[in-house]
């Protein structure tokens, strides 16, 4: 288990763009789970949408990108990199998530060769398929 301050030693997100709470499982360069929960208090409900929130699309698939961020760069070898994105595909949205949810992603590696990445990452609340896609990455030095 990773807390919010090990992650921050992977990944250089910070407030208000660093949206895993903690990772509850990592297999480097396999696989990550990991926790957002969701208030609130976050910035992007003050318009998204007032009177009724729900967590942007995107907000979403950056935050299923960052575990799968954390399964990449957990490694002695990509230590200090970073994950630019390069393309995504099979992007699916199944319902709304909203305060009060506690959103569980799955991230695994699907493949990598050289600086190159592609992770399959699936986001849940409880048991539920909220979103999924194939996101693919390039590992480079900042």
């Amino acid at each position: 288990m990773l807390t919010v301050t090990q992650i921050q030693n992977i990944i250089p997100h910070r407030y208000p763009f660093l949206l895993v709470d903690r990772i509850i499982e990592i297999e480097p360069m396999k696989r990550a789970v990991g926790i957002k929960n969701v208030t609130i208090n976050e910035h992007f409900f003050q318009g998204h949408f007032p009177g009724k929130p729900i967590m942007p699309g995107v907000i979403m698939l950056e935050a299923m990108a960052q575990v799968g961020g954390v399964a990449m760069l957990s490694t002695e070898e990509h230590h200090g990199k970073l994950a630019y994105f390069v393309g995504m595909d099979r992007v699916k949205f199944r319902r709304p998530v909203v305060p009060g949810d506690q959103l569980r992603m799955v991230a695994e590696l699907i493949k990598a060769r050289g600086s190159m990445g592609k992770i399959w990452a699936e986001a849940f609340v409880e048991d539920e398929l909220v979103a999924e896609g194939e996101f693919m990455f390039a590992l480079m030095q900042p």
